[in-house]
């Protein structure tokens, strides 16, 4: 970590411009998990009965000079819009991926910005405008499914992740966050630039900000005549919830899992799925949500599917007439 790093309040400003959707934030852990080792991200909370915390430009920096790592989420919920579509890929053979990603991106007009991480890249694609959710997620996907790239779901421990993770959010939900670019990985302890520009927070926001932006009318056009994969198809939120009151029961992780303990927001528990594969010592790679149980995710990379079919619990699959 470089002390000698310093935001300007231009710099703040740029970043938040090309980054920020939404004032609700997360932090990464300064301290690493006494089991597990991983520095976990939670949301600051509020301290009695006041207001939800909120991204201010002072947290921005503070991000940005190393003090603190933040994770942004894609969406603002009022909007159903996201100022930029960000690709994650985090395992052997990634960067190839991200390149291949680039590479068309570019044919299409698109100048999309590769950033560093540990075992791969984030590849970021900025919006003149923001745009909706699901047709960035259309775009995204329908390319990656063309070119071959594996996503992750659908029986895929490893794979690319799309932000946006969701077409939409309903009042009160957050979505998914990534780790806000140009900061200091807790895990790794250090910062991770774009490639094209110069090593300093001047040159980084100079290059991003000269990228070429997709506007709405672009966006429709790659899109034109295209939908969502349906293997990727999210089912609508009024729809999950009309299936469970029906059904009259639904599956609850917490009823199938062993030990459980706090760790932040979640509860942490052997991945059902890494132990049938003999991983998984520790018996942590499972995070389940406190306030919401029926979310729950592995890091290792699991998938939902996966994990019910190790439980003997498999995800029905509905088929309509």
């Amino acid at each position: 970590m470089n002390p000698s790093v310093r935001a300007n309040s231009q710099i703040v400003a740029d970043y938040i411009r090309l980054f920020v959707n939404r004032g609700a934030y997360t932090i990464q852990s300064s301290r690493p998990h006494p089991q597990s080792g991983r520095y976990y991200y939670f949301r600051p909370k509020p301290l009695g009965n006041a207001k939800e915390i909120q991204l201010t430009p002072a947290t921005v920096r503070r991000h940005l000079e190393g003090e603190i790592t933040i994770g942004l989420y894609a969406i603002n919920p009022s909007t159903q819009r996201s100022k930029w579509v960000a690709i994650d890929a985090d395992y052997a053979g990634a960067m190839e991926d991200l390149l291949k990603l680039q590479y068309s991106l570019q044919q299409d007009g698109v100048q999309a910005a590769l950033e560093m991480s540990r075992r791969g890249g984030h590849l970021w694609v900025f919006m003149k405008e923001s745009a909706l959710a699901r047709q960035c997620r259309i775009y995204i996907y329908n390319l990656a499914l063309q070119l071959g790239v594996r996503i992750k779901g659908i029986g895929l421990a490893e794979g690319i992740e799309i932000f946006p993770k969701h077409d939409e959010l309903r009042k009160g939900e957050f979505g998914n966050a990534i780790r806000g670019p140009l900061g200091i990985h807790r895990g790794a302890n250090r910062r991770y630039w774009f490639y094209g520009a110069d090593y300093s927070l001047e040159k980084q926001t100079a290059y991003l900000h000269r990228l070429g932006k997709v506007s709405e009318q672009q966006l429709a056009h790659f899109i034109a005549g295209k939908t969502m994969p349906p293997e990727f198809e999210r089912r609508p939120a009024s729809t999950r919830d009309t299936v469970r009151q029906s059904s009259g029961s639904e599956f609850r992780i917490l009823d199938h899992v062993g030990k459980t303990r706090k760790a932040g927001r979640n509860y942490v528990a052997r991945c059902p799925s890494c132990a049938q594969a003999g991983r998984d010592l520790s018996g942590d790679n499972l995070a389940i949500s406190i306030d919401d149980p029926l979310k729950y995710i592995c890091w290792a990379g699991c998938t939902k599917e996966m994990i019910r079919q190790a439980l003997g619990c498999p995800i029905r699959v509905r088929r309509t007439a």
